[in-house]
């Protein structure tokens, strides 16, 4: 779907940080900041990549968005409409808007219920359809992604990891959503299988003029879908651009280290490229190194990197960089 110009989502300097109890009898606490001032926007019909090492806090963004957690500080706005603030009554209305898959299809879906009652739960919730009408739209979503309307009576432990994620994605779309955060929804699945939840995912899109906040670690996955991609290291967002500008002209070191690890189909090209080795561990985002937090693995970092956090700059057609190099 070719992506407007009108904004559906916008985040601004948003962050959570999560209080820690250094020991199991410890009165002291520390903070974990697992997303520390971002900003991006996402237009309707877009789909914004979210990419990064595990831990950098890309589920816990678009778990903040929908207000699953509370954010510590920042703006959300939907249409223009801030709802940081809002209290779960009035949160209501925007949860039928924006909805969620879930990386683990199976831990995202109660035992308890068939699949039946799982794809009608929302419905209940919302008001929306009762008795026949209902139970028709149910059959409808289950058809819509691939599953037939036996299916509807039996539990999700009979079903494979794929099935169930096609479950998990009916269950989002009974409510008519517009937009939908999809939480690493392939890295459970099989390789084969997780080609036909993308290809699904696309055709929804196309069909319903969805909006996607699309978190992966598969950076090509991550291109094939997306219109922009931004990449987060230990809460922050280091880059952030239109998709073809990232993937042809990355400027942060931690985006090349990224994209260096792609694997490429021509044994030539293979060759000739060269893959970058990030040197240590990622650091802790309970004490996060001052200054650059990709300074202790960078071999470029320079004495101002120890000192002044980069903020993200444009360096031209909207590709923005959080690096002093691109200062230099």
């Amino acid at each position: 779907m070719v992506a407007s110009k009108e904004k559906l989502l916008e985040v601004r300097h948003l962050k959570k940080h999560f209080e820690m109890k250094k020991g199991l009898f410890a009165s002291s606490k520390s903070v974990l900041k697992a997303v520390d001032d971002i900003s991006f926007s996402i237009n309707k019909g877009e789909t914004f990549g979210l990419v990064g090492e595990s831990g950098c806090g890309k589920t816990t963004v678009g778990r903040t968005i929908l207000k699953l957690y509370e954010p510590t500080s920042g703006q959300i706005l939907y249409k223009d409409t801030p709802i940081e603030g809002l209290l779960h009554k009035e949160m209501l209305p925007y949860r039928k808007k924006m909805q969620m898959i879930f990386q683990d299809p199976y831990a995202s879906l109660d035992p308890r219920m068939t699949v039946g009652e799982i794809i009608a739960d929302p419905l209940i919730v919302h008001s929306m359809y009762s008795g026949k009408e209902r139970m028709d739209r149910v059959k409808e979503l289950i058809e819509l992604v691939g599953l037939q309307r036996d299916h509807l009576n039996r539990y999700p432990h009979e079903f494979s990891g794929g099935q169930r994620q096609r479950i998990g994605i009916a269950r989002a779309l009974a409510v008519e959503p517009e937009f939908l955060i999809c939480d690493e929804p392939i890295s459970a699945l099989d390789v084969s299988i997780q080609a036909q939840v993308v290809n699904m995912l696309e055709e929804l899109q196309e069909k319903f003029g969805l909006t996607y906040l699309f978190v992966s670690h598969d950076l090509s996955m991550v291109r094939h879908m997306s219109h922009k991609v931004g990449v987060m290291y230990l809460g922050s967002l280091v880059e952030y651009s239109e998709v073809d500008e990232l993937y042809t002209n990355m400027q942060h070191p931690y985006t090349q280290a990224l994209l260096s690890a792609l694997p490429i189909a021509d044994p030539d090209r293979a060759e000739q490229s060269e893959r970058i080795h990030l040197q240590g561990d990622v650091p802790s985002p309970i004490n996060p190194p001052s200054g650059c937090a990709f300074r202790t693995r960078c071999k470029f970092a320079m004495q101002v990197c120890s000192e002044e956090k980069p903020l993200l700059r444009d360096i031209g057609n909207s590709h923005m960089v959080a690096c002093h190099l691109s200062n230099q």
